[in-house]
């Protein structure tokens, strides 16, 4: 499966067989990766309106390929763009100096807040495209996602049984997912589920929104409380499902939003938080375990100091 270049390559339909590397990708991270420069914006208005097809037929953009399906692209006709360049020095030291684990399958991040997980929607230069120029011999690709302004555990697969071995384990929930967040308000109990399904949307601009709807897909949040502030806790979120942006609608939806949520949080919560001296969302990835063949992994990543000096001022 070819992967194209330069926007000039991009103005005729294509059909291309996809090969077994792509087998269970989403047919939107494919094409950002075959449609190199190409807006994550423009590339889901063509899926959207129906002009991607995987053996004839309209892919979502949630679609899973299967070794050997034909995905049709259609001519996608805009300016050339140049090739980003070489990231920054420092920034290729921040992402060697996060790295917590390597083995032949996984290498693991203590992702620092900021970085997204890949480039897209304006962003150069996501964790992935850093590792990628940090390990120019490496083959690494990401197993799961963290929003930009989340810290935390993030796993990148170094082979395809890593790959494929940990997101068969993520869609049937065979991985254990925890983070530590900080609710506003005062919980009624210590521990508390939410269950209640989510349904995902992507307004014109790309930008995501997620909402309760009872038509929505299926999530379910176990919270744990930890710590008792005023008017606030720190609390251990673990994942039974893998919805996006699920921790925080989830607890906005109890009625403990995060704190320094720019989306579903409070905004005068927010305001008082930000004296505090948060500067970013409270929410971090704090642990990432499953079981692969023979092995058991258990990945974690202690709390950074700006979320922990937020804590020493309350």
């Amino acid at each position: 499966m070819g992967t194209a270049t330069s926007a000039k390559d991009f103005s005729s339909v294509r059909i291309v067989e996809v090969g077994s590397e792509r087998d269970g990708q989403r047919v939107d991270n494919c094409l950002a990766a075959l449609l190199k420069g190409v807006p994550k914006t423009h590339i889901y208005r063509l899926l959207r309106t129906g002009q991607v097809r995987v053996n004839g037929k309209r892919a979502k953009p949630d679609t899973r390929l299967v070794a050997g399906d034909q995905l049709r692209i259609p001519p996608v006709r805009m300016a050339e763009r140049a090739e980003p360049g070489t990231p920054p020095t420092a920034m290729l030291d921040e992402i060697r100096q996060a790295v917590i684990f390597e083995d032949k399958d996984f290498l693991v991040l203590d992702k620092p807040a900021g970085i997204a997980s890949h480039g897209g929607s304006g962003i150069t230069f996501g964790a992935i495209e850093l590792l990628r120029a940090a390990r120019p011999k490496d083959h690494l690709e990401l197993a799961h996602r963290l929003d930009r302004d989340t810290s935390g555990v993030l796993v990148f697969a170094r082979s395809r049984r890593g790959l494929t071995g940990v997101q068969d384990l993520i869609r049937s929930g065979e991985t254990k997912k925890q983070y530590l967040c900080l609710m506003t308000g005062k919980l009624r109990r210590v521990k508390f589920d939410v269950n209640a399904p989510l349904r995902k949307s992507v307004l014109s601009g790309g930008e995501r929104m997620v909402r309760v709807d009872e038509d929505g897909k299926p999530a379910l949040t176990f919270f744990r409380e930890i710590e008792h502030y005023p008017d606030c806790s720190l609390v251990e979120a673990t994942l039974a499902t893998g919805r996006t942006h699920q921790i925080r609608v989830h607890a906005a939806h109890a009625g403990y939003p995060l704190a320094g949520d720019p989306k579903y949080g409070e905004r005068e919560a927010n305001k008082r938080f930000a004296k505090l001296g948060l500067k970013r969302m409270f929410l971090h990835a704090a642990r990432f375990e499953f079981e692969l063949g023979e092995q058991a992994y258990s990945f974690s990543a202690p709390l950074p100091d700006d979320l922990r000096s937020v804590l020493d001022r309350l």
